[in-house]
């Protein structure tokens, strides 16, 4: 068997990187809160589980967010993981502040967290570390409270654009 060798690190351009961690499809969630009487939130292909005990959960957020700093403010975030009719919602999300959530159904605790009330799984979080990792921050949350269903598929993100998976037989 002939293995070619891998490129050198000068091959490791923003642009390479990108169409390389693009292969690989991740799911979608969405993070918001109520911060100051306002809906706050962004989206996220970069979800996880990482713990059962403790229930931990991360996502990472780039470090030139101007949503992020706002955010992580709040006492408790809601974190929603995106079904395949959510396209339009997540690009929202990434829109202009002010109407990232119009026409979109939510639900708000009193610590508030906010979430999609379409969702697959919805989570109760707070903030339980953040770790700087070059460009992005890596965010672990703890969870609080958890809902699920199991009633449409997942939004996927596959190189640079949303998807679908196939409905398995």
């Amino acid at each position: 068997m002939t293995v070619a060798p891998l490129t050198t690190n000068q091959d490791l351009d923003a642009k390479r990187l990108r169409e390389a961690f693009g292969v690989f499809p991740s799911g979608v969630v969405a993070v918001a809160a109520e911060v100051d009487g306002q809906l706050v939130g962004l989206a996220a292909s970069s979800f996880t589980s990482v713990s059962l005990e403790p229930a931990l959960v991360s996502f990472s957020v780039a470090n030139t967010s101007k949503t992020w700093p706002t955010l992580r403010r709040a006492a408790h975030l809601g974190l929603t993981i995106l079904a395949d009719h959510h396209g339009d919602v997540c690009r929202g999300l990434a829109g202009p502040v002010g109407q990232r959530f119009d026409d979109v159904s939510v639900t708000a605790t009193e610590d508030g967290a906010v979430t999609l009330d379409e969702g697959l799984a919805r989570f109760d979080c707070s903030i339980y570390r953040e770790v700087e990792a070059g460009d992005h921050t890596i965010v672990i949350l703890r969870l609080h409270a958890v809902e699920h269903s199991d009633t449409s598929l997942p939004l996927v993100f596959h190189r640079s654009a949303f998807g679908r998976l196939a409905a398995s037989a």
